[in-house]
């Protein structure tokens, strides 16, 4: 197969090119596409999308995401439903960056509960995983940034007790937030944005990207969801206040 040409069930799909410099589609389907607020109130909003059959995607999928305040921050609670007459791969990724108004990244706190970290080749496609204890990329107990490059997807998340990941990211006057993601989300894209344009904008805040599936999911099949005509799946994740 061509790059970004994957199967289904025997059904091919062919994303674009959108990061043509490696040959790779990048940020998903729906990143361009039009969102309608569905249902709102004071405390919440609810967007919706449909992504229609095309030929990065053959299949209709319904999309909604509940954006909510509540007592601990915000609470982002994504469904999908499967409107096809067969059966369609999912997997959700979400992109927000954290930021606790230090001038640069590298003086704040960070902690990213996770065991193992993806190995990806030039093209940034997962290659191989490996055991981030002793390595740079070991965040498991609090340390501060510094220089370290991140743009690396983690796993073998650890959960608290309400069965979530958790990543804490504090500046040294000790105000911070922390993102959790539900077991729904397995996989943790955390970002320290070297190479964003303008320079300017370069490690001013990092992006933790709570993910279902790894990179290059659709063509490897790594914990893609398989979802039935007519079903649903939902999750969800969050930012609080620091400390929560």
């Amino acid at each position: 197969m061509r790059p970004a040409e994957y199967l289904f069930d025997g059904v091919e799909g062919r994303a674009p090119l959108d990061e043509p410099d490696l040959d790779n589609a990048i940020h998903g389907l729906v990143r361009w596409l039009p969102w309608r607020a569905v249902s709102e109130g004071e405390e919440y909003v609810r967007m919706g999308c449909v992504v229609h059959p095309q030929p990065a995607y053959p299949w209709r999928l319904e999309l909604e995401v509940e954006y909510r305040l509540d007592e601990d921050g915000l609470r982002v609670t994504p469904t999908a439903t499967n409107e096809s007459a067969s059966a369609c791969p999912f997997g959700i990724g979400f992109h927000p960056y954290l930021t606790v108004a230090e001038p640069a990244v590298d003086t704040a706190t960070l902690s990213v509960p996770a065991k193992r970290r993806l190995v990806c080749n030039e093209r940034g496609l997962p290659e191989s995983d490996e055991a981030v204890e002793g390595t740079t990329f070991d965040f498991i107990e609090p340390r501060p940034i510094g220089d370290t490059k991140l743009d690396t997807a983690f796993t073998d998340l650890a959960a608290d007790e309400h069965a979530r990941a958790r990543v804490e990211l504090r500046a040294a006057s000790g105000r911070g937030l922390a993102l959790w993601a539900g077991p729904e989300f397995p996989y943790l894209m955390v970002y320290t944005g070297d190479v964003l344009e303008p320079e300017v904008r370069r490690r001013q805040g990092i992006a933790v990207e709570p993910m279902t599936c790894p990179p290059n999911a659709l063509r490897t099949g790594t914990d893609v969801i398989r979802l039935e005509p007519g079903a649903q799946w939902t999750g969800s994740w969050g930012i609080t206040p620091w400390p929560a």
